[in-house]
């Protein structure tokens, strides 16, 4: 089966030690750290273990991070790229 087309529906979620703990509907587990997305990487574990599933079990909710994950990103393995910030240099002065 192509996993790209596969509908992945996590029926609970959890959170401990830096790792997002996802049930499946078909039976399986899968695992990712938070390091992953950087909402999560910085966030408090008060903060990461509040979260909820939404969109009957598609997607990932940290209502107070602002931040939602669909399951099948995480599964796929679809990160956000990080980006490191550069700051330009002050621009040259003319006289």
């Amino acid at each position: 089966m192509d996993n790209s087309t596969q509908d992945f529906i996590a029926t609970a979620v959890s959170f401990n030690n830096g790792v997002v703990q996802l049930d499946l509907a078909d039976g399986s587990a899968h695992a990712f750290p938070v390091q992953y997305y950087p909402r999560l990487c910085n966030a408090s574990t008060s903060d990461l273990a509040q979260v909820c599933l939404r969109v009957g079990g598609r997607a990932l909710r940290w209502e107070a991070l602002d931040e939602d994950i669909w399951v099948a990103d995480a599964i796929l393995q679809n990160y956000p790229k990080h980006t490191s910030e550069a700051v330009a240099e002050a621009p040259a002065k003319y006289h």
